[in-house]
């Protein structure tokens, strides 16, 4: 009997300590995607709320800027997280096994640029790049060239995808440099007896080493392109002629501009089915691990 009264007791201790997170936990996350769901089968207005089906998602199918900004959507997700990846795994191999001192500079002066706000990054670029008066457009002038990258619909988009790219990413190289320090050195040191070259070791060691890794940065990366907002905002403003919309900027318009809160959720549900359905190599990858 008493050994039950005080399991009993632990287990309610235990209970008291995680409800303030699965309180904060249903109404920060579990209400406010129920709540997106059910606005999203519905035409709200000001007044009222009018059941409608489906009707939103078929508004949406028919809409060609809603088309163009999943394609810009999708072209952002495939570039940003393949540069951002491949880029972090060569810094990261090239001098994971350097000195201790040396490694532990470079990653603090890569994650310098992380401390500083998105909106400043993009507001610096906004400047450089502004046709009127920017730093590049004057250096432009001053060989006679006119240069306009963010009104132009063919370079709009390889523009914001290199300021996305510049701007995000730290926090990849850092979780590679963790991952890597922490690789078994036996491995290494048998790879050398072999006489394996670097690029073997980088490539039949290193880099199925730090596999989960690789798969939970991919994961995150598309989670974070897919919500991409602030560049879009400061820089293009979706221009020009819807050139440059994503799905998170479609989102916002609809539902802060043309105040259609029923196709703004729609939206929203339709990220976080994608969202999900991205999760789940990164869910197997847990799973085959435990």
């Amino acid at each position: 009997m008493k050994r039950n009264m005080r399991a009993l007791k632990e287990n309610i201790t235990g209970y008291l300590f995680i409800t303030p997170q699965m309180l904060f936990f249903i109404v920060f996350l579990v209400y406010p995607i129920y709540e997106g769901i059910r606005l999203s089968l519905f035409k709200v207005t000001y007044l009222d709320e009018r059941f409608v089906g489906f009707a939103n998602y078929s508004t949406l199918f028919n809409d060609a800027v809603f088309i163009k900004a999943t394609l810009n959507t999708v072209l952002f997700v495939i570039c940003i997280v393949t540069l951002t990846v491949i880029f972090a795994l060569f810094v990261s191999s090239a001098i994971f096994d350097k000195n201790a001192a040396y490694v532990s500079f470079i990653r603090g002066s890569f994650y310098i640029p992380f401390m500083v706000s998105m909106v400043v990054m993009t507001m610096v670029w906004s400047f450089l790049l502004n046709p009127a008066n920017g730093l590049i457009s004057h250096l432009a002038m001053k060989l006679d060239l006119s240069v306009n990258l963010l009104g132009n619909p063919n370079t709009v988009m390889p523009v914001i995808l290199f300021v996305t790219f510049a701007t995000n990413g730290v926090q990849v190289r850092v979780l590679y440099f963790a991952s890597m320090i922490g690789v078994p050195k036996e491995l290494f040191e048998a790879a050398e007896i072999d006489g394996a070259s670097r690029m073997q070791v980088i490539f039949k060691i290193l880099i199925p080493s730090v596999k989960p890794t690789t798969v939970f940065i991919i994961v995150m990366n598309i989670i974070a392109v897919l919500k991409i907002f602030v560049v879009i905002q400061l820089l293009t403003g979706g221009g020009p002629n819807n050139a440059s919309t994503t799905l998170m900027y479609y989102l916002y318009n609809n539902a802060f501009k043309y105040n259609q809160i029923g196709v703004a959720s729609a939206v929203g549900v339709i990220m976080f089915i994608i969202t999900l359905l991205l999760s789940i190599p990164h869910l197997r990858t847990m799973l085959k691990q435990n």
